[in-house]
């Protein structure tokens, strides 16, 4: 059985009898219709929401070139996943890379199942958390970076980061079976997106006149439309990943709600308190650092860790994106790194604390401690950082030996919209 909540299944199966003592192998026309709502809202989250979240944090003059590499690295991902990404993830293999053996989606016959569900809708749900992955990087890459390197990019980074990472958690691999607890994404999706950006952000260096010139949003009710994007579709995100209709499925659904109001709260009242005044920006990121942080471990705490894991994401997430930014001087445009790459460390570690049955989580796997688990955690994390920093590195390096990684300052000057894509945004 290939269930993305196979990482935490020994955990739930000894918490919860009902889980256990479940049927496999029985279509459930629920699970199938929850799973398919779901696979929908995570896609809503990549187009329109990212789109209009990071366009709206660009210049005018960029917008449109932010939503066109967006949608199409989209579409890209979605037509590797199924030829041989879902394969390379899903399929028994070794510790670091799945199979072959459903390469381009062969031996899947159409009433093969995913637990309660069909599989092929396994194959969309997880399809849809590899394009916002991709997606996510993009943020770091605005207003400068060539888009066919993007693409060069993309499939590379796809291949050898993103695909060995979900095995190794999700799996089967090596961290899955290390113990490490990832209900939704934390180290395979935020801080492997969030690293990649980083180092592209780096290799691309800072955009002409930063630090000399105020770079603004320009469009903050796009950037909010696209924040309530992201917040309604994370509900598919995590409530999705207990792979059914179920109790750890409402778990994650009403931890999700609380984490994310707790973190919108912290942002604000601390930016309001170092800055003097409280700003629709600051909201619309803390609701974000709130979701990045409660998605390792959302169906695996109790609503009280739920609730101080989004305290300090909305805490730390504002200091990644103020101090830390400043402190390790690179221009990450939409501040990938500072939330999703801060926010995701911050929640990977406090799953391994919060997950403690004392503190109303399920419960650590039997002989864990806490100590150990937040040791297993911090293992996982220093991988994931590695092994998207090597990768990230050798695959922007490869973009730029072979298509050029950075626009000229002429165009970067002009606008990447009317040079690249042939089209303005606003006459």
């Amino acid at each position: 059985m290939k269930r993305k909540f196979s990482v935490a299944a020994g955990i739930v199966a000894s918490c919860l009898p009902s889980l256990s003592q479940a049927a496999e192998g029985v279509v459930d026309k629920a699970d199938n219709a929850f799973m398919m709502i779901c696979t929908v809202l995570v896609l809503f989250m990549t187009i329109p929401g990212i789109a209009l979240f990071y366009g709206g944090l660009l210049r005018n003059k960029n917008v449109l070139s932010l939503m066109a590499q967006v949608m199409v690295s989209f579409a890209l991902v979605c037509v590797l996943w199924v030829i041989y990404g879902y394969s390379l993830a899903f399929e028994p293999g070794n510790g670091f890379f799945g199979g072959v053996s459903q390469v381009m989606l062969k031996n899947l016959a159409f009433t093969d199942l995913s637990g309660n569900f069909y599989q092929l809708i396994h194959v969309a749900f997880q399809g849809s958390f590899a394009c916002i992955t991709v997606a996510l990087i993009i943020g770091a890459l605005g207003e400068r970076i060539r888009f066919p390197a993007l693409l060069v990019f993309s499939v590379l980074w796809l291949t050898f980061s993103y695909l060995p990472m979900a095995h190794m958690v999700w799996g089967g691999g090596v961290l899955s079976q290390d113990g490490a607890l990832d209900f939704a994404g934390g180290t395979v999706v935020h801080i492997n997106a969030a690293v990649a950006g980083l180092v592209g952000a780096y290799l691309l260096g800072k955009r002409t006149g930063f630090g000399k010139e105020a770079f603004k949003p320009h469009n903050l009710p796009m950037v909010f439309t696209g924040t309530a994007v992201l917040y309604i579709g994370w509900f598919g995100f995590n409530a999705g990943s207990a792979s059914a209709a179920n109790e750890i499925a409402a778990l994650a659904f009403l931890n999700t709600i609380v984490a994310t109001a707790a973190a919108i709260l912290s942002w604000v009242f601390a930016e309001w308190f170092f800055r003097n005044k409280p700003s629709l920006l600051g909201a619309c990121s803390g609701c974000i650092a709130g979701l990045v942080g409660i998605t390792p471990a959302a169906g695996m705490v109790g609503v009280g860790g739920a609730l101080i894991i989004g305290l300090i994401a909305g805490f730390t997430g504002l200091w990644g994106v103020v101090a830390l930014k400043r402190w390790l001087r690179v221009d990450d445009v939409c501040d990938v790194f500072g939330i999703h790459g801060v926010c995701g460390i911050v929640g990977c570690l406090l799953t391994g604390v919060f997950t403690a049955k004392s503190l109303g989580g399920t419960g650590h796997a039997e002989g864990i401690t806490m100590l150990e688990q937040v040791g297993i955690q911090a293992f996982s994390i220093l991988v994931c950082v590695i092994w998207s920093v090597v990768v990230a590195f050798i695959a922007f390096k490869i973009a730029d030996l072979l298509v050029g990684l950075r626009v000229t300052v002429e165009i970067e000057r002009e606008g990447l919209d009317i040079n690249s894509h042939g089209e303005s945004a606003y006459n």
